[in-house]
């Protein structure tokens, strides 16, 4: 896909591959490998959640990558969100959202994937302008059966839910009409990543993309 700017929004990241990596990255030095693995894999858009010391580097290693888009998971603060510009976050993701969270991500242009798992706060997101939304956490709260229930009265509202996404239910998602992308763990696990395995990645990266 050709990106419209530096940042791309929402939809456009979303429409990258069927699946967006979540990463928890242990050890920054691995993360340009892991990406490029990934990338190869025909995953290009890339969240690397701010939930370990090495995330900030890891996302400035990543952001290196001909071909990859990467981006910063589990902002909660306005610090975060210049904390992840600063690193080279091109676009940012959030368990739910908050005023000044929004207004953070606003102020510095970056893209967001906020989190909403209810109609009250899909709505209210949808408000500020965010139609492109993740859905978390996805299993807990309803899973696939949820997401149908809101593409009825919210059918402007399209989702990327995360949170207990596999590859077993992972097409049951993919498969709604109000579902554009999935967010997943299981394309890059802790095991493999330590071992550097980097074409096992790729293998598992290749699965994923082609459950579109």
């Amino acid at each position: 896909m050709t990106l419209s700017s530096a940042n791309p929004n929402a939809e456009e990241i979303c429409r990258m591959a069927p699946v967006i990596p979540v990463l928890v990255i242990q050890e920054a030095a691995s993360a340009r490998a892991l990406a490029e693995a990934l990338v190869a894999g025909g995953l290009p858009a890339l969240e690397v959640t701010l939930r370990t010391p090495a995330a900030l580097n890891a996302i400035r290693a990543m952001a290196e990558v001909p071909g990859g888009v990467v981006g910063a998971g589990t902002l909660l603060t306005p610090d975060d969100v210049r904390a992840a510009c600063a690193a080279g976050a091109r676009f940012g993701v959030s368990p739910g959202a908050t005023d000044r969270l929004l207004d953070a991500c606003e102020e510095a242009e970056l893209t967001l994937l906020p989190g909403a798992a209810t109609a009250s706060e899909a709505m209210a997101l949808l408000e500020r302008g965010h139609d492109v939304q993740k859905f978390f956490p996805a299993e807990a709260a309803g899973g696939v059966a949820m997401l149908r229930a809101l593409a009825g009265p919210l059918p402007q509202i399209r989702f990327c839910p995360t949170g207990g996404v596999t590859p077993g239910n992972a097409r049951d998602y993919l498969a709604l009409s109000n579902t554009l992308c999935v967010g997943g763990s299981w394309v890059a696990p802790e095991e493999l990543v330590a071992a550097g395995k980097w074409e096992a990645i790729t293998r598992l990266a290749q699965e994923a993309a082609a459950l579109a």
